[in-house]
């Protein structure tokens, strides 16, 4: 039968959207909202991601990115790492849905379970490589340098990267089932 194993599809599925969304969040501009700054507008919010902070205007909506990193923001470890890591994660990724793509095979007999199986562990370490990144900037959220007094949230971005890389983690892992079925052949 040309049936294709379930924890394939599965893998299949949910490793392409959790790239798609880690690839947004690594993109735009908002791992974090800082609002509410004395003595600037009440409708400013500024948005920093890992490559750009944008200042925008609620009441009107004018947006301006490429804004100066006056409190060293850009210097900071968490968001070096993300930098690095995030990128670093968008390629493992890239290269392990291809691998997955090929070792699933639909279009013929049987799958390669073990190609499968070694593109689920590839792509379990760079959902995680995008999670430790993710993680770190959460856990030091608060203490990345922003005006006094400001009020600071979570941006989108930053959720982006976390669902994308829970995303990632469970495709990986369905597609490591993949390995059962090399050790009964």
């Amino acid at each position: 039968s040309m049936r294709t194993p379930t924890a394939m599809i599965v893998g299949l599925v949910l490793c392409p959207c959790g790239l798609l969304l880690t690839l947004t969040g690594t993109l735009a501009p908002s791992w974090r909202k800082v609002s509410l700054v004395p003595n600037q507008p009440i409708d400013l919010v500024w948005e920093q991601g890992i490559w750009d902070i944008c200042r925008e205007r609620q009441s009107t909506h004018d947006r301006l990115c490429g804004q100066a990193d006056e409190l060293g923001y850009f210097e900071q470890v968490p968001v070096r790492v993300a930098q690095g890591m995030m990128p670093s994660s968008l390629v493992l990724t890239a290269l392990g849905l291809v691998g997955a793509a090929l070792g699933v095979r639909c279009w013929q007999e049987e799958p390669r379970h073990l190609l499968a199986g070694v593109a689920g562990l590839v792509l379990l370490l760079s959902g995680l490589m995008s999670l430790v990144p993710a993680s770190w900037y959460t856990h030091e959220l608060w203490a990345l340098p922003a005006v006094p007094g400001s009020t600071l949230v979570v941006g989108y971005s930053l959720v982006l990267s976390y669902l994308g890389s829970c995303l990632e983690i469970l495709g990986g892992l369905a597609l490591t089932l993949s390995f059962h079925h090399c050790c009964k052949e």
